[in-house]
Order: structure tokens, then C-alpha cells, then sequence
């Protein structure tokens, strides 16, 4: 793919939009991106339609301007296959055979227009500002809908605590900007899910969601999964790669993990938020970038560098912390947990094909009660497995593990059949600890591992008799 031509990368603007030019003769393929060029468009040629769906298999472009005649792939394999890779991207077909036939057959299967050579450059240059406004009236019209939903249609975002109401609600404030994010919170929580609302609210929707773990790989093959790199640049690299960030390029990349980057990566992750360019492994020619960084992390990194362990640099922290949001755990949003369950109840019953109605009311106890350790992520498991289980209507409790089974229903519930507050909680375990050490106060503050002066005083606050 050596023939081809990545005219963006030579001063334009980045936010222009991109055109892929596919022509098989060099000057009328050089003619063309000269006169896009002056229009102030980036430009992508490409020398032939293999070369041309290879760029699209790793780059967005706005629009395609193709040849109809060429050798290996002709024009209207090209339109196809924009249909197939880029389906919002608008198609010309340019062509000196100019019929009937073959420009209804194009218009049939989804070509904006039909030029027949030779053209015009206002012609050119009308028709391709007409087909850039009809895509940009197509992704308003998209962001438009998207805004109009209630704030509890977030998507992927499924609670209505408070605490998640507050999360969807930062989530549409900064969709729309361009700003890098930083999340937080334990594994679980649902970190991922909460950066690919943010994506799918933004202007940058109908562009990629590239998401990588910096946790899961080597130094070397992470610059390698990030940047691509050149043919010959390592051993077993006998052609040209692209990375996730051109993979990316126009949408959003979701570093996961982040904290757990190694120190050299961080350097080259600060270069390019900060340069926008970025370099494949091997290779000395810079590659523009643009795409927004959401980064997410279980670690304390303003810990990590308020006691300068090294792990993480501070200037990184400030390029992506530029807005973060914090997930709280599942069992500080319990009142989520029938919500979800349900939620995940539909979704596993669908890709099992079974009927199953609902949750019975002991199972649904039992997971209100259970700790959850492993948050969001540990529920849909425990539901995907007790769907697996269940042959009949409803999921019961035999269908939940053994350590949520085993906690007792009677030894929790309240006395209206509600779940308790940890203060009743609390005091009725003091009193079950009393009764087992038949009232020694001394031995039952050890069992509790608390002080006997502690002991004593919540005896009396609790009003527990002698």
C-alpha cells in the first residue's frame, strides 16, 4: 500500500472533513486532490480499490470519490464496500463510460452521484460540498435524537439510585465535549460501559470505541497494539500494521487499567494527547491523531503520585483527569440490584433461548443482602449461571451459589419482611454473640474483636438487656 497518499497529515485541519480519492491514473488521481485541497479538505488517495479498502478498514472518511473503471477493483465493488465497512460515508462514482444503465445501477445500490468525465471542477466542487452537508445533517439528526432521551436512558448505564443518576447525568453534560475523561472505580463497577455512553452521546458516535487494557500486556506489545508498526521493524513484521489509535482515528480509544501503564508508554501516551501525532514502531514518519482519550482506573493515582512511587507520571494525570467520574461500588447502590438483575435476567434468557419469567422473592432477597465484592460484573455472571441452571419459570435460590445461599434469610430479615439496617443488624448480632458466650462480655468483645468498654457501650445504646 505503498501508493498510498495521506494528504491530511500535511498541515490541515484535522477537523476538516476526510475524502478518500480512488484513482488509478496519477494525474487525474493528483488533479483531484490538488483541487479538494484548496477547498481546505483532508485527503486520502489511493492508487487502486484494494489500496482504497484497506484505508477504510482502519480510517473514517467522510466521503469517497472513486473511478468506476479500474483494474483490480472497479468503482462499484469500492461502493459496496464502503456500504459494508462505512455505511453513514457517502460514495461518487467518477467514470469516462458514462450510461444509462450504469448510473442507475450505481444510484441503485447507494451512490450519492454519478459524474462523467470530463468534469468540471465547480461541478466537483458542488457536488462534494452537497454530499458532505447531507452526512453532517445525518450525524445531527442522530446527536439530536440521542439528546432528546430522559436522563435514565443513559445507554449501557442501567440504575436509578441516586448515585447512578448522578453518573448519567455527568455522562450527558461532557458527551458533547471533546475532553479527555478519567474514571474511576473498583473492578466491576462498570467502567467500560460508562465510557461507551460517553462515546455514544458525543459527536464522534458514528466513529470506533477502541477499548484497551494497559494491564494485559508487555511494554513491547502494547507500543505494538497501540501504534501499529512498519514492515521489518521487528522480527515477523513482513507488512505495515496499523495500531488502535489510527484504528481509532475519529472516534474515541478507552484505555482501561491505565495505571498500570508502564513509565516509557506514559511518555509516549503524553506525546501524543499533547503533539497529536504519534509514531509507528520502526517508523520516522509522524502520523496525526485525533481521537478522544477516556482512561479508566481502580488504582488512587493522586496517591500514587502525592507519595512519588513512580507509578504514574503527574502530567499524564493531568491530561487525562481533565474530567473524571467515579463509580461507586454495587453495594453502595443496592437498591439498583433488582434492576439489574432483571436486566441481566432478559439479556441471558435471550442468548439461551429459554422463557424464564422473573427472580422469586427468597433469591432476590438473598442477592439484596449479598456483599458483592465483585460489583456489576459478578452479578451478571451469577445470573448468567443461574439461567444455565434453570429449566423452569423463575430462578430460585438453589440456583445461586453455595456463599450466597448460605446467607441466612432468617438470621437478616426484619420484622415487617424488610431487609434491616445495619444498626439492627449490628445489634442483633451482638445479642446471638452474648448468648453463645452465655453473657461473658469479656470473652464475647474478643470474638467481635473489639475493646470491652466498646462492647458495653453499645449494649446500652442498643437498649440490650442483661
Amino acid at each position: 500500500m505503498d501508493e498510498i497518499n495521506h494528504s491530511a497529515n500535511d498541515g490541515q485541519n484535522s477537523e476538516a472533513p476526510r475524502i478518500l480519492v480512488v484513482e488509478d491514473e496519477s494525474i487525474a488521481r493528483k488533479n483531484l486532490e490538488h483541487v479538494l485541497k484548496k477547498e481546505g479538505y483532508q485527503v486520502i488517495s489511493a492508487g487502486n480499490g484494494t489500496e482504497a479498502v484497506e484505508v477504510m478498514k482502519s480510517t473514517t472518511v467522510d466521503l469517497v470519490i472513486t473511478d468506476l473503471k479500474m483494474q483490480d477493483i472497479d468503482g462499484m465493488a469500492v461502493l459496496e464496500k464502503t456500504r459494508e465497512l462505512l455505511p453513514d460515508t457517502e460514495v461518487i462514482l467518477i467514470t469516462g463510460y458514462a450510461t444509462v444503465n450504469s448510473a442507475v445501477k450505481a444510484l441503485q445500490k447507494g451512490a450519492y452521484h454519478y459524474i462523467a468525465k470530463p468534469y468540471k471542477i465547480e461541478e466537483i466542487r458542488k457536488i462534494v460540498s452537497e454530499a458532505l452537508f447531507k452526512r453532517r445533517l445525518l450525524l445531527e439528526n442522530r446527536r439530536l435524537k440521542a439528546s432528546l432521551k430522559s436522563p435514565g436512558e443513559v445507554p449501557f448505564i442501567v440504575g436509578k439510585s441516586d448515585a447512578m443518576i448522578e453518573v448519567q447525568k455527568t455522562i450527558r453534560q461532557i458527551a458533547p465535549s471533546d475532553s479527555n475523561v478519567l474514571i474511576f472505580g473498583e473492578s466491576g463497577t462498570g467502567k467500560e460501559l460508562a465510557a461507551k455512553a460517553i462515546h455514544a452521546l458525543s459527536p464522534r458516535a458514528n466513529n470506533r470505541f477502541v477499548a484497551f487494557n494497559c494491564g494485559s500486556f508487555t511494554e513491547e506489545l502494547m507500543a505494538n497494539e497501540l501504534f501499529g508498526h512498519e514492515k521489518g521493524a521487528f522480527t515477523g513484521a513482513d507488512k505495515k500494521t496499523a495500531g488502535l489509535l489510527e484504528t481509532a482515528e475519529g472516534g474515541t480509544i478507552f484505555l482501561d487499567e491505565v495505571g498500570d501503564m508502564p513509565q516509557s508508554m506514559q511518555v509516549r501516551l503524553l506525546r501524543t494527547i499533547q503533539e497529536k501525532i504519534f509514531y509507528r514502531v520502526g517508523g520516522v514518519e509522524p502520523i496525526s491523531s485525533n481521537v478522544r482519550f477516556i482512561a479508566a482506573t481502580h488504582r488512587d493515582l493522586q496517591k500514587d503520585i502525592a507519595e512519588d512511587t513512580g507509578q504514574f507520571r503527574q502530567d499524564l494525570f493531568y491530561r487525562l483527569n481533565v474530567i473524571s467520574i467515579q463509580l461507586p461500588p454495587l453495594c453502595q447502590r443496592k437498591s439498583d440490584i433488582p434492576l439489574l438483575a432483571h436486566y441481566f435476567l432478559k439479556e441471558k434468557s435471550r442468548q439461551m433461548n429459554k422463557t424464564i419469567q422473573g427472580i422469586d422473592a427468597e433469591a432476590m432477597q438473598l442477592l439484596c443482602q449479598y456483599g458483592w465484592p465483585g460489583n456489576v460484573r459478578e452479578l451478571e455472571n451469577i445470573i448468567e449461571r443461574a439461567v444455565a441452571l434453570e429449566n423452569g419459570s423463575m430462578i430460585t435460590a438453589d440456583n445461586l451459589p453455595e456463599d450466597i445461599r448460605n446467607l441466612s434469610i432468617e438470621t437478616y430479615r426484619h420484622i415487617n419482611n424488610e431487609i434491616p439496617t445495619i444498626a439492627e443488624q449490628e445489634k442483633r448480632y451482638i445479642q446471638w454473640v452474648l448468648k453463645k458466650c452465655n453473657g461473658n462480655k469479656t470473652r464475647a468483645a474478643k470474638i467481635m474483636d473489639i475493646d470491652r468498654v466498646s462492647l458495653w457501650r453499645k449494649i446500652k445504646r442498643y437498649g440490650i438487656e442483661e
